[in-house]
C-alpha cells in the first residue's frame, strides 16, 4: 500500500503549538510580512523563526546529528551497527514561493495540495539521498532485519493502536532506538519542560478555543454562506475545504496498490482541488477574510500575552540561554 500522504499521529506539545501557531489567515511565506503575530513574536525566539536560513539549517543539522549519534550509540546496545544519518535531504528547490492568496498562483496549483511548486521538478542524482546503512542491512538475514528495524523504530502497532485513518498515538518508550534519541534530544528543549509545560498546554488550549470565538465564527459563517452560493455545501470552516482536497489525496493513495504515472484520476483530484480553491479565494476575499481574522487574532493574542507575559518571558530566557 501506498503510504498516505498525510495522518495524524499525536504531535508533542511544542508541535502542536508550532502547527497551530503557523496557521496565519491565508497561510503561506508570501503572506508572512503582511501578517502580524504578537505570540508568534515570542514564540519564534524559542524555536529559532527569527534565524536566518542559514543559521536555522545550521541549528537543525546540530540537532539531528546530535539525535543521530544518540540513535547509534542505542543500537549499538542492542547488537548493531548504526551509521547516523546526518544528511537532511535538504536542496535548495525551486526557488518559487507559496502564495495561496494570488490567483494566479491558486489556478496553477490549488492548495498545493497534488501539485506544488517544483513538486515536477527532476531531482539532481547527485543530491538524492543514500542511506549509509542500506549496504549493512542487506546484509542480514530477515530475522535480523526485522530485529534491526524493531530496536531502530520499535514494533509496528497493532491493529487495535491504529485509529480509522491509519494514525496511532507515539510514544517514544516504545518508537525503539530513535525514539529514545528523540526523548533525550527534546529533553534539552524548553517547549517540552516539565517547568514550562503549564505555558505550553495553556498556549495549545488557546489556539485550539480561539476557534470557537464568536468574532472569528461570524467571519467562518459568512465565508461558508458564500461558498454555499459557490455551489460549495458541508463546510464549517474556511480550512475545512483545503482539508478536504487532503482527505480525498489520502484516499487515492490509501487505495493504491502500484503506482500509475500520469494517471488521470489524479489530475481529476487536481482540477477539483483548483475550482474549490479559486471559489474559497473568492469568498475570503468577499468577506475580507483575512483581515478580520487577524484583527480578531491580534487582538486576542494580545490579551493572552498579558495574562502569561512572565511565563512567556521566562521560557524565551531559558530558550536564549540554552542557544
Amino acid at each position: 500500500m501506498i503510504t498516505p500522504v498525510r495522518t495524524l499521529a499525536a504531535l508533542s506539545a511544542s508541535a502542536l503549538v508550532l502547527a497551530l501557531a503557523a496557521c496565519s489567515p491565508g497561510g503561506g511565506d508570501a503572506a508572512e510580512d503582511e501578517y502580524s503575530s504578537p505570540l508568534n513574536d515570542y514564540l519564534s525566539a524559542v524555536w529559532g523563526g527569527d534565524l536566518s536560513e542559514e543559521d536555522a539549517m545550521a541549528r537543525a543539522e546540530e540537532e539531528l546529528r546530535i539525535r543521530e549519534e544518540i540513535a547509534a550509540e542505542c543500537m549499538a546496545e542492542q547488537g548493531f551497527d548504526y551509521v547516523p544519518v546526518v544528511d537532511m535531504g535538504y536542496t535548495s528547490g525551486s526557488g518559487q514561493e507559496w502564495e495561496p492568496d494570488d490567483r494566479e498562483w491558486v489556478a496553477q496549483y490549488g492548495y498545493g495540495a497534488v501539485r506544488s511548486p517544483g513538486s515536477e521538478d527532476v531531482p539532481d542524482p547527485d543530491e538524492q539521498f543514500v542511506d549509509p546503512n542500506q549496504e549493512y542491512v542487506e546484509s542480514l538475514s530477515e530475522s535480523e532485519m526485522t530485529a534491526y528495524y524493531e530496536a531502530l523504530y520499535g514494533p509496528q502497532p497493532t491493529e487495535e493502536e491504529l485509529n480509522d485513518d491509519g494514525s496511532y498515538e507515539y510514544n517514544w518508550e516504545t518508537a525503539g532506538c530513535q525514539g529514545f534519541a528523540d526523548n533525550e534530544t527534546r529533553a534539552s528543549n524548553p517547549m517540552e519542560s516539565e517547568e514550562h509545560k503549564p505555558l505550553m498546554d495553556a498556549i495549545n488550549e488557546f489556539y485550539t478555543s480561539m476557534e470557537t470565538d464568536p468574532a472569528l465564527a461570524e467571519v467562518d459563517g459568512e465565508w461558508v454562506t458564500c461558498m454555499e452560493e459557490a455551489g460549495y455545501s458541508g463546510f464549517s470552516a474556511q480550512f475545512d475545504a483545503q482539508n478536504s482536497v487532503y482527505d480525498e489525496l489520502n484516499a487515492y493513495y490509501e487505495s493504491m496498490t502500484d503506482y500509475v504515472e500520469d494517471d488521470p484520476a489524479l489530475d481529476e483530484i487536481a482540477e477539483r482541488e483548483i475550482d474549490l480553491a479559486l471559489a474559497d479565494l473568492d469568498c475570503r476575499e468577499a468577506t475580507d477574510y483575512r483581515e478580520r481574522r487577524q484583527a480578531v487574532s491580534v487582538e486576542l493574542e494580545e490579551q493572552f500575552i498579558s495574562d502569561n507575559k512572565t511565563a512567556l518571558e521566562a521560557l524565551v530566557a531559558d530558550a536564549e540561554q540554552g542557544q
